[in-house]
């Protein structure tokens, strides 16, 4: 199955370590695609949680997905600025329109001042006694909070001056 291009529309499926589905994006547009990366932004898209609820998103979104590393980054733009939701995951597959990855639970939320906050620590560990995270794996995730930590400082990647701005801008000129 070919992978979808540029102005393709992309579904996001996480899941759990137990291979449970957790959550579902319906409609997220891709911007940028290469090998080991992803770029998409969605709107005020459906989101199905794993009980059946549903919500909408409130503000447009910039997607940020890596092959490489245990983490994506979603860049939020709200009027008082950018704040960033990192999920601590597997590396991203895509099959045909499909992106998937494994959530495991700790987040990194970052303001616009670039300040930041671990979470979600109690249902990481909670969830890594009952599905038996191994040790490599636990440390595999630490080493990638690190890193995510260091691009933060450095402004790297989806956190330079002006990403979200740019793919934000490149989204809206798709929806004309």
């Amino acid at each position: 199955m070919v992978a979808p291009d540029a102005r393709s529309e992309m579904v996001i499926r996480a899941y759990k370590h137990n291979g449970k589905l957790h959550r579902v994006w319906k409609n997220t547009t891709i911007l940028k695609r290469t090998e080991k990366t992803v770029i998409g932004a969605n709107d005020k898209t459906l989101v199905t949680e794993s009980d059946g609820r549903t919500w909408v998103t409130r503000e447009p979104a910039i997607c940020y997905f890596h092959t490489e590393r245990w983490f994506n980054v979603i860049g939020m733009l709200r009027d008082n600025g950018i704040y960033y939701y990192c999920n601590i995951s597997s590396p991203f597959i895509l099959e045909g329109n499909v992106l998937k990855y494994i959530d495991y639970d700790l987040d990194l939320k970052i303001y616009p001042d670039m300040t930041f906050d671990l979470l979600d620590e109690d249902e990481y560990e909670e969830h890594k006694r009952l599905m038996d995270y191994p040790p490599k794996l636990d440390k595999i995730l630490y080493e990638q909070i690190e890193e995510l930590k260091s691009w933060v400082l450095q402004r790297k990647g989806p956190f330079a001056p002006g990403f979200v701005d740019q793919w934000y801008e490149r989204f809206l000129t798709y929806l004309w």
